[in-house]
């Protein structure tokens, strides 16, 4: 089960250690992914501060939201994720410093009025899951829960925009029902895109118990 929860700095605006540590080391495990965005300057070599600082560009924007992604369910031995082993160590060898909370799998930027007048929907910046923690579908059932949310919220719709040089992503963003509406340069740093939207069908009722 994975559990959602809004990224909260500290009252000086920074992200506590613990944490940013955390976000360091999912950021570092998509290399591929960084290489063909060109986010970062070396995709082998992420840093705390460089990430500390492309996060707290994004909240400079009132309408940026940053979702935080924890894996709850059970582990194979039968404990639940978070909780911390006998010895005190962290399960994960290699893994960020134990936070008490279950660890950290994904992460999910999203805008909730684009700059463009025009364009009245919400939009997802960015989603990405840990490498060590794909192929289980936590993509997929991040993107369902962010979706939600966003229906919750009164949302019609929700837009985003895959890299061209990364077809990956554009084929699991179509496997979810998102439809190709456009091609242009992203706003940031002029790449080549593809736009993508996905009507939000409002939610049935609940079946009786």
């Amino acid at each position: 089960m994975l559990l959602l929860e809004t990224l909260r700095t500290a009252e000086d605006g920074t992200i506590p250690g613990p944490l940013l540590a955390e976000l360091t080391a999912l950021h570092a495990s998509n290399r591929a992914f960084y290489t063909l965005s060109g986010d970062f300057p070396d995709p082998d070599d992420i840093r705390p501060e460089q990430v500390n600082a492309a996060l707290a560009l994004e909240l400079a924007n009132p309408d940026v939201e940053i979702l935080l992604a924890r894996d709850a369910a059970p582990d194979s031995a039968g404990h639940r994720d978070g909780a911390p082993p006998a010895d005190g160590t962290r399960s994960l060898i290699g893994g960020p410093p134990f936070t008490g909370a279950p660890p950290l799998v994904g992460v999910v930027i999203t805008l909730a009025h684009h700059p463009d007048p025009a364009d009245p929907d919400p939009w997802i910046g960015l989603l990405l899951v840990d490498a060590a923690a794909q192929r289980r579908g936590h993509g997929r059932r991040l993107a369902a829960l962010v979706e939600t949310r966003l229906r919750q919220a009164g949302r019609t719709a929700v837009r985003l925009a895959a890299l061209d040089n990364n077809p990956g992503a554009l084929a699991f963003w179509t496997s979810l029902g998102y439809e190709i509406i456009a091609h242009r340069a992203d706003r940031q740093r002029g790449r080549p895109c593809t736009v993508l939207r996905k009507p939000l069908a409002p939610e049935g009722p609940t079946p009786p118990a």
